[in-house]
């Protein structure tokens, strides 16, 4: 197991690591959502994913050759990366036209911001848990902080797409006049 998410980079799975850094890009460069912003936030997720893939981190073996430029550009679009990620679930899937939202959606909004806010923290920790474990940590810390952040843009992406607690289908009927 490695320190953090981005060091697979260096193992035999390097690829799959980039190749689903460029899936998820492409995903977010797809998203148009509901209005203007919504797709501007998916089009710089996109651009900070391929970044985080085009700029590998520094490596935890230092026999290994690397780029200190390109490594310290790695944090910043993984940063980048995971606070739109976190401006998605906070401020984008929040929002309602609706003066009414129902129950759900409430409880969905409660999902969102519990998601962001658990992103927020971890971006936080990361660059301390950094600091003091390193490469040398058994625990590895960065490595739960980047899954844990990952994992709650997941759950907020679900909730956003309804595969968890949904509208019935009655509010949605009456919602959009054009389903049957």
């Amino acid at each position: 197991m490695q320190q953090s998410i981005s060091l697979y980079y260096y193992q035999k799975t390097g690829p799959v690591f980039i190749g689903t850094l460029w899936a998820i890009g492409f995903f977010l460069l797809s998203y148009k959502g509901y209005e203007r912003q919504d797709a501007v936030a998916g089009n710089f997720a996109w651009g900070f994913a391929l970044g985080v893939s085009l700029c590998p981190t520094k490596p935890c073996d230092a026999s290994i050759g690397y780029n200190e430029t390109l490594a310290n550009l790695h944090w910043v679009f993984a940063g980048l990366l995971f606070l739109t990620l976190s401006y998605f679930s906070l401020l984008l899937f929040t929002k309602t036209d609706s003066p009414n939202p129902t129950r759900q959606k409430q409880q969905r909004n409660i999902v969102y911001r519990a998601c962001g806010f658990t992103m927020l923290g971890c971006i936080a920790l990361v660059p301390i848990a950094q600091h003091f474990a390193g490469c040398n940590s058994d625990a590895r810390p960065v490595f739960w902080l980047e899954a844990i952040t990952i994992a709650a843009f997941g759950v907020s992406w679900l909730v956003k797409g309804e595969a968890i607690l949904a509208d019935p289908p009655e509010v949605k009927r009456s919602a959009d006049p054009n389903l049957t």
